[in-house]
């Protein structure tokens, strides 16, 4: 496998090769510059840096460990299994990450009020944390069925001061979320800033939103030199819109010897309008503002998504995603929803950690290649956030 030069992409107008760019109205095309300029001057100033470091240290609760899954390894009897504690970070989840590296952008430009889409629920707790935490308005865009099925956070992040608005639109999950908060933005362009959740949607969002959450693969790739003296075999991931795996994949991209795998949701199986696994039955398209891997059908209408986790029911894949399986730099598969439960109940009854579904999904990946490996082998997977939120689902569909 040969290192791809990660460094040249995207270029200046946000392209990974065919992916990416900048697909909006024109009412947009001037915040966005406005806030591609602002965050590359941001990139290069020790202040904002600075405090950006310390509110990820001080109040998220970084570095969040990397954990020996030991009795997870011994149970598999394969590979050694790490896992990146993301779970453990203030909210649950790794989208703390990027939700205060934008809120502090949106106070740099002089932003009032905050707007955000959510689909698990979970970006929209941490969008509503930091902006409680800088004393900014707030409102969270949320699809009905989400809204249901993850009703804690919706309770949570109206705890937190936000406005929770009920999407009643479409399919009335996160595509149809995204599309309500692109609505708002046009019509609020001066006071608010969109904190967009994952690495997708017009430039500059997948390469900023990887690079506040590239710190997974930082402090990981640290800490399994310190923890075995070598890097690892293979990464895992679960990859919604993708924030997530590209943040732990990005700092280990140009190590060959790294394999990496991105689990999309399988669903009930790869039967139209069943799943959300964009590389198995979607196709080039654009879609909220960039072009990527879409689920649609031939007149490029946009189909029906369906996995039991919420934050990966989403008919399309960042645009880096995209441009790394065509370099055959990561692969990528799917769980289903049957295997991600079973993952989700493996994890707390051997490990004493409840997964979010999404992770477990990353989980899922992991029970199926682990045995495989040699005991010599090394895994890290993400454990993108906790299982808090999914409690009552799991519960519904599986008998305890």
């Amino acid at each position: 496998m040969s290192a791809i030069a990660s460094s040249t992409v995207p270029d200046a107008h946000g392209h990974f090769g065919p992916y990416g760019g900048r697909y909006v109205p024109e009412t947009l095309m001037h915040p966005l510059q406005e806030l591609e300029a602002e965050y590359f001057r941001s990139q290069q100033d020790p202040e904002f840096q600075g405090e950006l470091q310390y509110y990820l240290r001080q109040f998220c609760g970084r570095p969040t460990p990397l954990y020996f899954a030991e009795r997870l390894t011994r149970d598999l009897g394969g590979a050694k299994i790490y896992l990146k504690r993301e779970d453990l970070l203030h909210t649950g989840a790794h989208k703390i990450n990027n939700a205060m590296g934008q809120i502090l952008l949106a106070k740099r430009m002089g932003k009032t009020r905050i707007i955000a889409e959510t689909g698990a629920g979970q970006h929209g707790v941490a969008t509503a944390t930091v902006s409680a935490m800088f004393g900014m308005k707030c409102v969270i865009y949320m699809g009905a069925v989400d809204c249901e099925r993850q009703a804690l956070n919706v309770y949570r992040m109206k705890m937190l001061g936000a406005e929770v608005v009920s999407v009643t639109a479409g399919q009335k999950t996160l595509k149809e979320a995204v599309n309500e908060a692109m609505r708002d933005w046009v019509t609020n362009i001066r006071s608010t800033h969109y904190i967009l959740g994952t690495a997708y949607g017009a430039h500059p969002y997948p390469i900023m939103v990887r690079n506040f959450q590239r710190i997974i693969g930082d402090e990981a790739r640290r800490q399994i030199l310190e923890q075995e003296e070598r890097l690892p075999d293979l990464l895992i991931a679960c990859v919604g819109g993708g924030s997530n795996a590209i943040g732990l994949f990005y700092p280990f991209l140009d190590d060959t010897s790294v394999k990496m795998v991105g689990v999309e949701a399988g669903g009930r199986g790869i039967e139209p309008e069943q799943h959300a696994a964009r590389f198995q039955g979607g196709s080039l398209g654009v879609l909220q503002g960039t072009r990527s891997y879409i689920l649609q059908d031939e007149n490029g209408q946009i189909q029906l998504t369906h996995s039991v986790s919420a934050g990966l029911d989403y008919a399309a894949v960042g645009p880096e995603h995209a441009w790394l399986r065509d370099k055959n730099r990561v692969e990528y598969t799917y769980a289903t929803d049957d295997k991600a439960l079973a993952a989700f109940l493996k994890l707390a009854r051997l490990e004493g950690i409840i997964p979010a579904l999404e992770s477990a999904h990353a989980i899922a990946e992991v029970i199926e290649r682990a045995p495989k490996m040699s005991k010599e082998n090394l895994i890290i997977v993400n454990l993108s956030g906790r299982g808090d939120k999914d409690v009552a689902q799991v519960v519904d569909k599986i008998k305890l």
